[in-house]
């Protein structure tokens, strides 16, 4: 008995020592911002000023916005938080924004996202990438969104156009709720398939489609996943070490395959078409710097991906907003039936560009709702905070909370209500430049946004010249986002109820 007891009491006091140690590192960690002069939200142990990841209780956006917003009332230019006990920087004060996405971005050039280009080729796509080989690879690909590059994938675009009518027209004819973001998915998964893959994915004829199945498996967040991405994003060479892989092995192979046979099968037979893949085919056999097979495939993988998903997400969210405000739904079909009357009443891409309601509407919709919640950097070396005693030191993870700053009612008035005038061009002008960022700023802004764009317009000009859409009582409103999402979705899916005109 003594010697259990005694046994007891060790184990006893071992744990009572590793608690201290443990809660007087956090204590001490919880600290660092305060030695560096700089204001931050209190911290709880464990989760620091965030949340369990792997049970998370509301949508990251919206998280990083209360806190933007308790920082914002205390007049703070920027402020700590912490992952854990892991500090990281969130910027308020939009000239900060601006000189760590453009002025100053040579500290802040990275991301800061894991990827492993010797195990998961996927992975090492242009968004994940960094140093060197992002700016080489970014060079590279530029051109490729150039609005000549854009006007000759038009046409590929809206061949693509009668799917989504038919679909639309079957449902309207027997009234049927539409999962319009399932319906706009299908749309923009057609679309990035054919101009990324030169291949007709069939997902509107096709219910288990493999590139619409593949496409939801590539963004589901699993635990599993959270627990790799938060791993390799704090030991990144520990992780690559280890072989740790964040896209799916059969979401990879299917998409390694299309890419190779379709290389293949283009060399093979000297086919050459008006796409995205053509565009890295002849980078891949140009003869220096050229790409491998391997980053072709990661560059097709993420555009499939920020393609079809973002755009998708952009249509559902305007259509949504248009369906609760009739008068502007049909203010911005009053200028498409106008605009496309100057154009024998065909959809073109000078048509498109015409349209500057649209673009407005667009742009109040991304303000609302973009796709993105925020921007992730990470700092590469020291950089002191201009007009400040203050230093941010290397490897310190830095956040821009976009729908924060979309929210702000310094830059935004009755931010929750839709209000496409807020983008006219003397309103625009009235306001930071960088108080609207849905595809970043500076060098690392998004590539392919005129791409997006573009498909969002002909999706949104042929869907509302044909049919009026109202809000179906499916839709559960007030809309709440999707906790385990990277891209903002509303839980239950957005309904609307769709009648020919």
């Amino acid at each position: 008995m003594a010697l259990v007891s005694c046994g007891f009491c060790n184990f006893l006091a071992a744990v009572t020592t590793l608690t201290i140690i443990i809660i007087t590192y956090y204590k001490w960690s919880f600290q660092y911002w305060r030695r560096r002069n700089i204001p931050y939200l209190k911290p709880k142990i464990p989760w620091g000023t965030s949340s369990n990841p792997l049970k998370p209780k509301e949508f990251i956006g919206l998280r990083l916005k209360r806190q933007y917003d308790a920082m914002k009332a205390r007049g703070w230019k920027h402020g700590g938080l912490f992952s854990l006990t892991r500090p990281m920087y969130l910027v308020l004060d939009l000239d900060y924004v601006k000189n760590i996405l453009a002025k100053d971005f040579q500290y802040f050039l990275n991301r800061g996202f894991y990827y492993n280009e010797k195990d998961d080729p996927l992975s090492a796509h242009l968004f994940a990438i960094g140093g060197q080989k992002w700016r080489n690879l970014r060079t590279k690909l530029t051109p490729t969104f150039t609005s000549g590059k854009m006007k000759m994938m038009f046409q590929t675009l809206v061949d693509t156009v009668p799917n989504l009518i038919k679909t639309i027209e079957s449902d309207c004819a027997s009234q049927t709720p539409i999962d319009i973001k399932e319906v706009l998915g299908c749309f923009t998964t057609d679309v990035i398939g054919s101009c990324a893959f030169g291949l007709d994915c069939n997902t509107f004829k096709e219910e288990n489609s493999p590139f619409r199945e593949y496409g939801r498996k590539a963004l589901l967040m699993s635990p599993l996943l959270m627990l790799k991405l938060i791993f390799g994003m704090r030991f990144p060479n520990v992780a690559k070490s280890l072989g740790v892989t964040t896209v799916p092995k059969n979401v990879s192979a299917f998409f390694m395959k299309v890419v190779k046979d379709t290389i293949d099968y283009r060399e093979a037979n000297k086919v050459t078409r008006k796409d995205f893949m053509q565009i890295l085919i002849d980078l891949k056999n140009q003869t220096s710097d050229a790409l491998t097979a391997e980053e072709v495939a990661a560059q097709c993988y993420v555009f499939f991906l920020a393609g079809f998903e973002t755009s998708s997400t952009v249509m559902t969210f305007t259509l949504y907003e248009l369906a609760r405000n009739p008068h502007l739904q049909e203010k911005l079909r009053h200028e498409i039936n106008t605009v496309l009357e100057k154009h024998d009443t065909k959809i073109t891409y000078e048509a498109i560009q015409e349209m500057k309601y649209m673009e407005q509407v667009i742009n109040e919709a991304l303000r609302m709702y973009p796709p993105l919640s925020l921007l992730n950097r990470k700092c590469l070396k020291d950089y002191k905070v201009p007009d400040e005693d203050v230093i941010i030191e290397e490897g310190m993870s830095v956040t821009i909370s976009v729908l924060a700053i979309h929210y702000d009612r310094e830059y935004y008035p009755e931010p929750e209500k839709f209000d496409p005038e807020r983008f006219s061009e003397e309103n625009k002008k009235s306001r930071h430049p960088y108080a609207h960022i849905p595809f970043g700023e500076g060098p690392r802004n998004c590539i392919g946004m005129r791409f997006g764009l573009m498909q969002t317009k002909v999706g949104l000009a042929t869907l509302l010249r044909h049919y009026k859409f109202t809000v179906n009582e499916k839709t559960l409103e007030p809309l709440k986002m999707k906790v385990n999402t990277i891209i903002t979705s509303a839980e239950g899916e957005i309904w609307l109820s769709a009648e020919k005109i």
